[in-house]
């Protein structure tokens, strides 16, 4: 994360008058605590109007607000279309982030900014998109960020099923179809899922932690060494 985008989300997190540790603020942004003790002095030294001190917490008095947030017309339609995709096609708790952030960004926008959003005529429709599969891509989507050791009842093309245990790794978006990316233990090798194929879900209830040769950047080397390129992020 940029310097600049990390003091941008510190401000975002000392918001709403809530006093924040330091401890907690470094675990959100997963730096050190002296980065953020060096971050907040830089924020007060440039007039945010932070109060508090290490040991026990900071807080941001109210009335404070940071600069309108500049978007070229370009940038507001991808924000747009982008967040319309994922309402569409995302998973129940993406959609609703994904409607959040839009009405966040909108009100830290200016006039002409804000007018070009409502006139953004992009518009996504999830045809065969099912609650259930909405919540499966929530599910996995926690998983992986977790790293927590899922079971799988998965059906393949020709309906047969099977039982596997994986390590999520990541989410695909084919225009229509999500796929998980795993490491499945059965096959000792990575495995792609679709996730409308998967008949049942469960945690195991154990975690896993990264290994060598077991990785998402191990699964793009192994894609580019085929000849595949990686996907765009």
């Amino acid at each position: 994360m940029r310097r600049a985008d990390r003091l941008f989300q510190i401000v975002q997190h000392l918001r709403g008058g809530r006093l924040v540790t330091a401890a907690k603020l470094a675990d959100w942004l997963e730096v050190s605590e002296r980065t953020i003790y060096r971050d907040i002095s830089d924020l007060q030294g440039s007039g945010v109007p932070i109060e508090g001190e290490a040991g026990v917490g900071y807080v941001m008095r109210a009335g404070y607000d940071l600069p309108p947030l500049m978007f070229t017309r370009d940038e507001v339609v991808a924000l747009v279309a982008g967040a319309r995709l994922i309402r569409a096609w995302g998973g129940a708790a993406m959609a609703r982030a994904a409607e959040e952030a839009l009405i966040k960004i909108e009100t830290v926008l200016p006039d002409e900014a804000r007018e070009r959003v409502a006139r953004t005529e992009i518009h996504a429709f999830a045809v065969g998109m099912t609650p259930e599969i909405r919540a499966r891509i929530d599910a996995l989507d926690l998983a992986t960020d977790r790293r927590q050791r899922i079971e799988l009842k998965y059906r393949d093309e020709a309906g047969n099923e099977t039982v596997r245990v994986v390590r999520p790794l990541g989410l695909w978006f084919w225009g229509k179809v999500w796929t998980l990316i795993a490491w499945c233990e059965m096959r000792d090798d990575f495995r792609m899922f679709r996730v409308d194929r998967i008949a049942e879900l469960t945690d195991t209830g154990t975690r896993f932690k990264p290994e060598r040769g077991r990785s998402l950047t191990d699964f793009y080397r192994a894609m580019e060494a085929e000849g595949h390129s990686r996907p765009g992020r």
